[in-house]
């Protein structure tokens, strides 16, 4: 099945960003239910294999593989573990992710521009067994649907011999040459919508940072609805997912046109509102949580 992260337009907006509490916050808005398929989710020990396609640096894999590290180890409230912590309530108990293993196609093995089969041949290569693979493309990379209606994507694929088994594995691609308007916001003005400043971005990197964001949404949904029958609302063929049908919201307060308060680094004006290991930053979308039916926001 695949599962896009859709460029909603309407929902790309700019926004400014004061300090608030650090406590987790519920963003007031409607109830939203995401209905349970009654299929299986991705619970239990995992581990996320990232191959790194094209080319990245080192800071920027480094930008990436302490996200990945962070998700399932306790850092300073408000934590990148906490934000993961919320897939805990989809049934079952929790998803803890460890990084696996990490490898760099810069020979562009597949060539500059991928369709989804390509997508599917290059996640094969990894383990399957307890494990998730990261297709991560470089800005230089195109691939079939990436900017106009895709910023990243989760899928399936059957595994083993005989293939009576799946594994799942996702897609994100950079996003800082080809389309930061739309999936590196808020780190970018968008195309659309109010021109307000863009934030600045935690790490320095407005396309990892981007990626980051798109990162953490695709990866909820590929734990909480892998095959296409766990938690979404809407047609099975364009699901709102765990975060995707949080647009748009990264603190509380948010509304149309801003994307909600979150914290500042006063050092380098960053905005972020999750911390990681080894001292990083990041900004990650809101979460909802099947317990209140709110997206719920670190901060």
């Amino acid at each position: 099945m695949k599962v896009l992260i859709l460029l909603v337009l309407s929902f790309l907006y700019a926004a400014s960003a004061a300090p608030v509490p650090r406590k987790l916050a519920l963003v007031q808005q409607q109830p939203l239910i995401l209905n349970y398929h009654n299929g299986p989710l991705l619970k239990g020990n995992y581990t996320l294999n990232l191959l790194y396609y094209g080319r990245f640096s080192p800071a920027q894999r480094a930008i990436i593989a302490d996200f990945v590290r962070s998700l399932s180890t306790p850092s300073a409230s408000p934590s990148v573990a906490g934000w993961w912590a919320t897939t805990t309530k989809y049934k079952s108990g929790p998803t803890k992710l460890s990084l696996g293993r990490q490898l760099l196609d810069s020979a562009y093995s597949a060539g500059r521009s991928l369709t989804a089969a390509d997508l599917r041949t290059l996640a094969s290569r990894g383990p399957h067994r307890n494990a998730i693979t990261a297709v991560l493309t470089s800005d230089d990379v195109s691939v079939s649907g990436f900017c106009m209606s895709s910023c990243g994507s989760h899928r399936s694929a059957p595994a083993g011999r005989h293939g009576r088994s799946r594994f799942a594995y996702l897609w994100v691609g950079n996003p800082a040459e080809q389309c930061p308007g739309q999936c590196a916001w808020p780190f970018h003005q968008p195309i659309y919508g109010p021109q307000a400043p863009p934030l600045v971005a935690p790490n320095g990197d407005v396309g990892v940072d981007g990626m980051i964001i798109n990162l953490a949404t695709v990866l909820a949904g590929t734990v909480t609805n892998p095959f296409g029958s766990g938690f979404y609302q809407g047609p099975v063929s364009a699901p709102l997912e765990a975060v995707s049908a949080c647009t748009g919201i990264f603190g509380s307060g948010s509304y149309p046109g801003y994307a909600g308060q979150v914290l500042v680094d006063p050092t380098t004006g960053a905005s972020y509102n999750a911390k990681g290991l080894n001292g990083r930053k990041y900004l990650l979308p809101a979460m909802w949580d099947p317990t209140t039916s709110q997206c719920a926001t670190l901060v």
